[in-house]
C-alpha cells in the first residue's frame, strides 16, 4: 500500500465521521420537533484493488470508508397500521358525539327531560278524566298540551340545526382534504428534484410528508405507494387522490335539489359521490374509517320522520317489507341523529293521533266507485260543552285541516246506494309532508285555544253530561301497546315504555360507540408508542453515538497525523 493512498483512507474516514457527527446533530436538534423521524448513516467500505490471487482468498487493498446513504428510522407497517386505526378511532369518535349532543338536546345528561313532559301530560290527561267538565281543569290540560308539542317542536328544531351545521365541519375537512393533497404533491416535487443529484434524500421533506398523511389518515381511509424517485401516489376511498405530479380535488353539492344536506363528490372524476352511504358501516370491509365519513354517516342524508320506519302493515309481502327493513339499516340505523329523529317522531305520531282518534272518532264508508274513505263518526263523536261542536281534534296539522266538508255517494252494501253531506277527513299522505301528524307541522288546535269548552268530552245525546267513554279510552289507549321501537325489535310499548326504551337504546349505542372509540384510542396509541420507539430521537442514544463519531473522527486524524509523520521522515531521509 502506498503512503499517498493510506493518507486518502485517513481522509474517507474523516469525512464519513463528520457526515455522521452532522446526521447526530441534526437529531438532536429536532429532539422535540413534531413528527421528525431520526435518520442514521449508513457506513459502506469505498473499493477495493486487486493485487492477485491467494490460495484463500484475492489479494485486495482497500480504499477507505464510505457513507452509502442518510436513511430515515421507520417502521412502514406500522405506518400503515396507525393511520388505519387512527381513521377508525376517528370515526367512532364523531359518532360517540353526536350520541352525547343528541342526549343533550332531551335533557338526559342535565336539565328537565322530555319524560318529564310526558308524564305531566299523561298526568293532565288523568285529571281531565276525573273533572272533565271543570274549565279549570280543561286549561291546564291545553297548557300541559301546548307544553308537550312545543317542548317536541323544540327538540326537533334542535336536531335540525344540529344536522344543518355538521355540514361545516363537512366542507372544512373537504377543503382540508384538498389542501392536504395539494401539499402532498408539492413535496413530491420538491423531493424528487432534491433527490435527483442521487447524492442525498430529502428526510426533512419526507418527514412534513408523512406528518401530511397521518393527518389525512385521520379523515379518510387511504392506501398509498411510494415509487422510485421518492414520490407517493394515495388512493382516498379508493380513488386516485394524489399522483406524481396532479392532486384531484373533491367539493361538496347539495344531497338532492331542495335540500340543506350536502355530501363530498369527485369534482376530477364527474361528480361521483366520495362514499356510499346506502350501506351499512363495517370494519370487515374498512368501510368506518375518517372523520369525515363518520361525520357524513352520524349527520344522515335528510331530516328523518316516522314515515321512514317501515311498518308490516303497510306492505303487500314479506319480501317486499323484508326490503325495507334492509333498506332501514343501511341508511336510518346507522345515521346517530335521523334514526333519533325517526324514532322521536314515531312517538310524536303516536301520541297526537291517537288523543284526536278519541276525540274526533271516523269510520270507514265505500264509495259507490269501490273506494273507501274515512269520514266523522258522528253518531260516537263526543261534543263539546255547547252540546253541538264536533270533531274538534287537540293537535292540528298546519298547513292541512283534519276534515274537509264533501258531498258523498256511499254503498250501504246492500244494494242501495246513499247520498250524504260528511265531514270527510284528509289522510296522511308519505308522499306530502304537509298532510302527515309530524314534528314541525303540529299545532294545537286553534279553535280549542281560544274556547276550552270545544274541547269534545261530552256526550251527543244531548243530556249535557260527560262521555264516560271517551274519557276511560283516553286513560286506557295510553296505557295500551302502540310500536315498536324500530323494525329491528319485537316488543310493542306503550307510550311512555317507548320513549323509555327510545333513551336507553340511546345511551347503549353511545355507551358502544365510547368502548370502541377507547379501545381504538388504547391500540393506536400502543401503535405510536411502538413507532416512537423506532422513529423517535433519544437524546442519550444520540449523545452516545456523538462520543462514538468524536473518537472515530480523532483516530482518523491521528491517522493522518501518522502517515503524515511517515511521509515526512521518508522524504527528510532522501533529501
Amino acid at each position: 500500500m502506498s503512503s499517498m493512498s493510506s493518507l486518502y483512507i485517513g481522509a474517507s474516514g474523516l469525512n464519513v465521521s463528520q457526515a455522521a457527527l452532522n446526521v447526530t446533530s441534526h437529531n438532536l436538534a429536532n429532539v422535540d420537533t413534531a413528527g421528525y423521524v431520526r435518520q442514521q448513516v449508513v457506513q459502506t467500505d469505498f473499493r477495493y484493488v486487486k493485487l492477485g490471487d491467494a490460495y484463500i482468498s484475492a489479494l485486495q487493498q482497500g480504499l477507505g470508508a464510505n457513507f452509502a446513504e442518510i436513511k430515515q428510522v421507520r417502521d412502514i407497517f406500522l405506518d400503515k397500521a396507525y393511520r388505519q386505526e387512527v381513521g377508525r378511532e376517528v370515526f367512532y369518535n364523531a359518532q360517540y358525539e353526536a350520541v352525547s349532543e343528541v342526549e343533550g338536546l332531551f335533557g338526559e345528561l342535565e336539565g328537565e327531560t322530555f319524560q318529564n313532559v310526558i308524564g305531566d301530560f299523561w298526568t293532565s290527561l288523568q285529571e281531565l278524566a276525573k273533572e272533565p267538565d271543570s274549565i279549570v281543569t280543561r286549561a291546564s290540560f291545553i297548557e300541559t298540551a301546548v307544553t308537550f308539542v312545543e317542548r317536541a317542536e323544540n327538540i326537533f328544531n334542535q336536531l335540525k340545526d344540529y344536522q344543518v351545521n355538521l355540514n361545516t365541519k363537512i366542507k372544512n375537512q373537504v377543503d382540508r382534504i384538498n389542501q392536504i393533497g395539494d401539499e402532498i404533491c408539492e413535496l413530491n416535487l420538491k423531493i424528487r428534484q432534491y433527490e435527483s443529484t442521487g447524492v442525498e434524500k430529502a428526510n426533512d421533506l419526507r418527514d412534513q410528508r408523512n406528518v401530511l398523511l397521518d393527518e389525512l389518515g385521520e379523515m379518510a381511509n387511504i392506501t398509498y405507494k411510494e415509487h422510485r424517485g421518492g414520490m407517493v401516489t394515495v388512493n382516498l376511498e379508493g380513488y386516485p387522490f394524489v399522483t406524481e405530479d396532479t392532486s384531484f380535488h373533491m367539493t361538496t353539492v347539495k344531497m338532492n335539489e331542495g335540500s340543506e344536506m350536502i355530501k363530498p363528490i369527485w369534482e376530477s372524476y364527474g361528480g361521483v359521490d366520495v362514499f356510499n352511504l346506502s350501506t351499512a358501516y363495517a370494519s370487515d370491509d374498512n368501510t368506518d374509517i375518517g372523520s369525515l365519513k363518520g361525520l357524513l354517516v352520524a349527520r344522515g342524508a335528510k331530516q328523518a320522520n316516522y314515515t321512514d320506519i317501515p311498518l308490516r302493515e303497510n306492505y303487500d309481502s314479506d319480501m317486499a317489507y323484508n326490503t325495507a327493513v334492509i333498506d332501514y339499516n343501511n341508511t336510518i340505523d346507522c345515521s346517530v341523529i335521523m334514526s333519533v329523529q325517526a324514532q322521536f317522531d314515531q312517538l310524536i305520531h303516536g301520541i297526537t293521533t291517537t288523543v284526536n282518534d278519541i276525540l274526533a272518532p271516523n269510520k270507514e264508508v265505500t264509495l259507490t266507485d269501490g273506494t273507501k274513505v274515512k269520514i266523522l263518526d258522528q253518531e260516537k263523536a263526543p261534543v263539546g260543552l255547547d252540546g253541538t261542536t264536533m270533531g274538534e281534534a287537540l293537535f292540528n296539522r298546519k298547513s292541512m285541516p283534519r276534515y274537509r266538508e264533501e258531498e258523498i255517494e256511499i254503498d250501504n252494501g246492500d244494494g242501495t246506494y246513499e247520498t250524504i253531506t260528511a265531514m270527510v277527513y284528509n289522510e296522511e299522505d308519505v308522499s306530502d309532508h304537509y298532510s302527515l301528524f309530524t314534528l314541525g307541522e303540529i299545532e294545537i288546535n286553534p279553535n280549542i285555544l281560544g274556547n276550552y269548552a270545544y274541547i269534545p268530552l261530552s256526550n251527543n245525546a244531548g243530556t249535557g253530561d260527560h262521555d264516560m267513554e271517551t274519557a276511560q279510552q283516553l286513560l286506557t289507549s295510553w296505557q295500551e301497546a302502540f310500536a315498536t321501537l324500530s323494525p329491528n325489535t319485537l316488543t310493542k310499548n306503550n307510550f311512555a315504555d317507548y320513549y323509555t326504551a327510545f333513551i336507553s337504546e340511546m345511551a347503549n349505542r353511545g355507551e358502544q360507540f365510547n368502548s370502541i372509540s377507547s379501545n381504538q384510542a388504547s391500540m393506536v396509541q400502543s401503535i405510536n408508542n411502538r413507532r416512537m420507539e423506532v422513529t423517535g430521537v433519544s437524546s442519550d442514544e444520540e449523545l452516545t453515538n456523538l462520543i462514538k463519531y468524536q473518537h472515530a473522527y480523532n483516530a482518523s486524524a491521528r491517522y493522518v497525523n501518522v502517515v503524515s509523520e511517515m511521509l515526512e521522515h521518508i522524504i527528510m531521509r532522501l533529501a
